[in-house]
């Protein structure tokens, strides 16, 4: 979870290989409404958001497990939404300097997402505190060492305490 161009899709795709897992991309399941939205730089709201994260949570159970979302989840309200619906569900939040962020964004193309909403999922973004199903990880060092911290953390959840 976390921001546009924090790197969800990166990380959570290569989770999900790394555990041979299943892999949903959430901003493949938005309506062509909240695409079209976004793209014109507005920010959702969330009446906009409530039927995506039910799609997102709906695919999520279609899949084999174990199943890796990329998914903003940016309020509590849409985590607990989200934990409702997929019992065991740990949210790995990646956080790092809004200015790397924003050259993120900058640099890839063919994404709906312009770099001007980054403002706005700032500031509706409720950091979720530490916890057992709640992880912080840093974006700032090597996209590899991510990659790396994230399986870890996954790989612990899936075969208990002490794996």
């Amino acid at each position: 979870m976390g921001v546009s161009g924090a790197g969800k899709s990166t990380v959570a795709k290569a989770v999900a290989d790394a555990l041979g897992g299943s892999f949903v991309e959430a901003d493949e399941l938005h309506p062509t409404r909240n695409v079209e939205t976004m793209r014109a730089g507005l920010p959702l709201t969330d009446d906009d958001r409530w039927p995506w994260l039910a799609r997102v949570c709906e695919e999520a159970l279609a899949r084999a497990p174990p199943v890796m979302i990329s998914c903003s989840a940016l309020k509590q309200a849409y985590r607990s939404f989200i934990a409702a619906r997929l019992p065991g569900v740990v949210f790995v939040h990646l956080t790092g300097p809004e200015e790397l962020i924003r050259n993120r964004m900058a640099s890839r193309s063919g994404h709906f997402m312009p770099v001007s909403l980054l403002d706005s999922q700032l500031a509706i973004l409720e950091p979720p505190e530490e916890g057992p199903t709640c992880h912080r990880l840093s974006i700032g060092g090597a996209r590899t060492d991510t990659i790396a911290q994230a399986v870890s953390i996954c790989r612990r959840h899936l075969t208990g305490p002490g794996a």
